[in-house]
């Protein structure tokens, strides 16, 4: 699943806004406190949490980071599929701006792992270390997770439907990483990590006022 940026389209200025400020903030939180900033997918460290004391691998810090990691990739792979099903302006629009900012985010994640020394991956069942249970199922890990079956339908779709089951899945995507940013915030230790988790839990919420209006405009509602 590949895509290219679409130069032709432009997002009003609030859309804009609504979208690309929680990685701005983040990269602004990382050079405030002195940490290096990650460059999604460029290779280099994306931010580095501060150096005292790396968490163990079983932390809440290394457990958020992998399990948003995670869940951020499913939303890039889900917009770069929708980009290639529609040509509509504002979901395509969205759908970069998505995988620029969960990208960003993601590689800020997988950069302090590396920089705490840990594995990106771990034998722990997703969410364990908050203390949550879930029963993954056809390709869901976590809560709010498509399933490989709703990910081969939207490939299946285009145009409208496409659109709509997009957004949709979107909604209920963001719902899980609402809640599990939300959760450590308030358990987490490490304060640029739960800055950039708190920007998490301000920009999916923002976005998810902005796809039910989407939804709305085109006659459909989330799935929840």
């Amino acid at each position: 699943m590949t895509g290219e940026p679409d130069p032709t389209a432009e997002a009003p200025a609030r859309r804009r806004r609504a979208l690309w400020w929680p990685a701005a903030l983040a990269a602004a939180v990382a050079l405030a406190l002195g940490v290096p900033a990650l460059v999604a997918g460029g290779g280099s460290a994306s931010g580095t949490a501060p150096a005292a004391a790396a968490p163990a691998t079983d932390s809440a810090e290394a457990g958020f980071a992998r399990d948003m990691a995670a869940h951020h990739q499913q939303a890039i792979d889900m917009s770069f599929i929708v980009r290639d099903r529609t040509q509509d302006a504002a979901v395509r629009t969205l759908a970069f701006d998505i995988i620029n900012t969960q990208a960003n985010q993601r590689g800020m994640l997988m950069g302090w792992l590396d920089q705490w020394g840990l594995t990106q991956a771990s034998p722990a069942k997703p969410m364990a270390w908050m203390g949550h249970t879930y029963e993954a199922h056809d390709g869901s890990l976590m809560p709010g997770m498509a399933t490989n079956t709703d990910l081969a339908k939207l490939r299946g779709l285009s145009d409208r439907e496409a659109e709509v089951f997009y957004l949709q899945l979107m909604v209920e995507h963001h719902k899980g990483g609402v809640a599990m940013a939300q959760a450590y915030v308030d358990a987490g230790r490490n304060d640029v990590e739960k800055r950039l988790a708190q920007t998490m839990v301000n920009g999916q919420k923002s976005e998810i006022d902005l796809i039910t209006g989407m939804l709305a405009e085109r006659g459909a509602k989330p799935l929840s």
